[in-house]
């Protein structure tokens, strides 16, 4: 019997790329990415090549004080697998600890990742929005501003829990369409307790809840100045926007940020 001249020898298969997280800083019990829009956006296109299943949110002061009391939200923020500073209050904490921070404002966020993605290819489903007339006014304003972006998908979810038909829908639909990138629009900390429920039974590698950036994308809710953005006076004009709807969380939740973070700053500065 003749033998082989040269064995054949196959290359073994390429180890998946491993998408390295940014560093994190603990602010009132939720840990609160050292990073900034590029090197987060770098990161979810890693965790897109390499099919991980990641959920990122966008946070701001509501979401890190919710989970100072609710149990669900607060299992919600620890399980992200990365949590940006959406809020400047949360930069502001960060940068009094002496970590170098910089603010990932979810709209922002969203357009950037949105222009990059009409080159790159990735594929989007817009999960949320206060209708589907205004999530079809979201999309077209998304494609008209960011020629060439795949919207793959999308649905807005009535304001009430999903029946279980209506859950297995919403599955088989994002599982169908073949999107990357879940973009979850239905507002702290509501957002991020279904983001970490439907994680495992979720296909696209990747979901980011922006909280309300669908409506102002969609030009349903025009934003803050850029000026009362950058000195924390954002809730300011929110407020004068929504008054009905905002003013109990800023009441109730303002004060007891501003508290709370005095106290472990204080405690920072003891333990040095």
């Amino acid at each position: 019997m003749t033998q082989p001249v040269f064995d054949i020898v196959r290359s073994p298969e390429p180890e998946p790329e491993v998408a390295p997280r940014p560093e994190t800083a603990d602010v009132l019990g939720v840990q609160l990415a050292l990073t900034d829009y590029e090197r987060t956006m770098d990161w979810m296109d890693a965790v897109v090549r390499s099919r991980e299943k990641a959920y990122l949110s966008a946070a701001a002061v509501h979401l890190v004080m919710v989970a100072q009391e609710d149990e669900p939200t607060r299992r919600a923020a620890q399980d992200a697998t990365l949590v940006v500073p959406d809020g400047q209050p949360l930069v502001w904490a960060l940068r009094a600890l002496g970590h170098k921070a910089s603010r990932v404002y979810g709209p922002d966020l969203m357009a950037k990742y949105c222009e990059r993605s009409a080159k790159t290819g990735v594929r989007m489903y817009l999960y949320g929005g206060r209708s589907q007339g205004a999530l079809v006014e979201l999309a077209l304003r998304l494609r008209r501003r960011f020629p060439g972006l795949q919207i793959v998908g999308g649905y807005s979810p009535p304001f009430r829990p999903l029946t279980d038909d209506e859950r297995q829908w919403v599955i088989d639909d994002i599982n169908g369409s073949g999107a990357d990138v879940v973009w979850v629009g239905i507002g702290q900390p509501k957002q991020e307790i279904w983001m970490r429920e439907m994680r495992d039974v979720l296909e696209p590698p990747m979901l980011v809840g922006v909280g309300a950036a669908f409506d102002f994308h969609a030009g349903l809710v025009p934003q803050a100045p850029s000026w009362m953005q950058s000195t924390g006076l954002e809730w300011v004009f929110r407020l004068a926007q929504e008054p009905r709807r905002l003013w109990r969380r800023y009441v109730r939740y303002n004060p007891r940020f501003v508290a709370g973070f005095a106290r472990q700053y204080l405690r920072t500065r003891l333990a040095r």
